[in-house]
């Protein structure tokens, strides 16, 4: 059926051309049987091959217009695919002279869309398994935390409370001696708050537990632009649930970012927005900072090759946007898919 289907495309473009010679050769005939005598007048002749010619060009459009429209839905077909619409199919006729064609182009794209799925499954897993990882290590290191309290913190208040309960004592009988006691009070008291301050810094709080991702960035957001004086503005815009792998990982691409931001970007303006199209997840990181060229990329690579790598785990993509002067904008697209991934027999 197939075979027969591809030849239709051959034999189509033959009567094409079978058309347009009949047409010539029966004006041709027409003219030399009625029309012999007009033939000497120049004027005659001159209209007589304009309108071979127009209906010959007639004939050749109406044939390129079928075959340009068929190539113009393979490129749109082909150009939804490679902005992320996986779903992007040819609708083919009962009879189909691109069939070939069309039939390879739409099992290309079924196998695209079951890989990337099944790629952003895999992506999700790995995602949770280094959250899992990530709450063994966090519960390792409250162990080490409580460790290190008792061994420094706790001890160095021990030490402060003895010398406090004995400055009474020295007041009443030996109050030269007082003096060097409440500068070493000062002293350990100063040594405590520097090594809580030490500790304090080493805590890692989990911003999305037992959050979304929209309920963490509205309480994170504002926070962390006022503590590095930025004018934030947080447009997030998702009418369904999402996974939690996928919001990790955004999570983690906007702390990424936003990082990038206050080291590299000496902007006073940052806009984050998150938004759902039919078949993609979409983040938007823009600032109003120096921005950079192309050549200068490698001062922040390590930052935006993390957002690469995290982005490529659900089968996405980033796309950076900057000009000096002008700002930057970070785009990520990461693919959305409405039902779980079937795998069947592919020929």
């Amino acid at each position: 059926m197939h075979k027969l289907r591809m030849f239709n495309m051959k034999w189509q473009l033959l009567g094409y051309f079978f058309i347009s010679s009949l047409l010539t050769v029966s004006s041709i005939y027409i003219v030399l049987e009625y029309y012999k005598e007009q033939l000497n007048s120049w004027d005659f002749r001159m209209w007589f091959l304009i309108a071979i010619l127009v209906v010959c060009l007639s004939v050749g459009y109406v044939a390129t217009r079928r075959w340009q429209r068929k190539v113009d839905e393979l490129y749109l077909a082909m150009l939804e695919l490679s902005k992320g619409n996986f779903s992007s199919r040819i609708e083919m006729e009962p009879v189909e002279p691109f069939l070939y064609l069309y039939d390879a182009f739409n099992n290309m794209a079924t196998a695209v869309e079951k890989r990337v799925q099944l790629l952003q499954q895999l992506g999700e897993a790995e995602a949770v398994r280094d959250q899992e990882l990530t709450e063994n290590a966090v519960m390792e290191e409250r162990r080490r935390l409580a460790r290190d309290l008792h061994d420094t913190v706790s001890q160095e208040l021990f030490a402060i409370h003895m010398s406090a309960s004995s400055l009474p004592k020295i007041l009443e009988r030996k109050p030269d001696a007082a003096p060097a006691v409440m500068n070493q009070l000062i002293q350990m008291s100063h040594h405590a708050q520097k090594q809580m301050r030490g500790l304090i810094s080493q805590l890692r709080p989990i911003e999305l537990n037992d959050m979304s991702l929209q309920e963490a960035l509205e309480k994170w957001f504002p926070e962390y632009c006022r503590a590095h004086e930025l004018q934030g503005q947080l447009d997030v815009s998702l009418h369904g649930a999402i996974s939690e792998a996928i919001e990790h990982q955004f999570f983690l691409i906007i702390q990424e970012g936003l990082a990038n931001v206050v080291k590299h970007a000496s902007a006073k303006e940052v806009r984050l927005t998150i938004y759902e199209r039919e078949h993609q997840y979409v983040l938007q990181l823009q600032d109003d900072g120096q921005g950079f060229e192309r050549s200068d990329i490698p001062s922040a690579s390590h930052g935006l090759s993390t957002m690469r790598e995290r982005a490529q785990k659900l089968g996405g993509e980033v796309e950076i946007d900057s000009k000096l002067g002008s700002g930057t904008r970070v785009r990520v697209r990461i693919p959305r898919f409405t039902g779980p991934v079937e795998f069947a027999n592919q020929r």
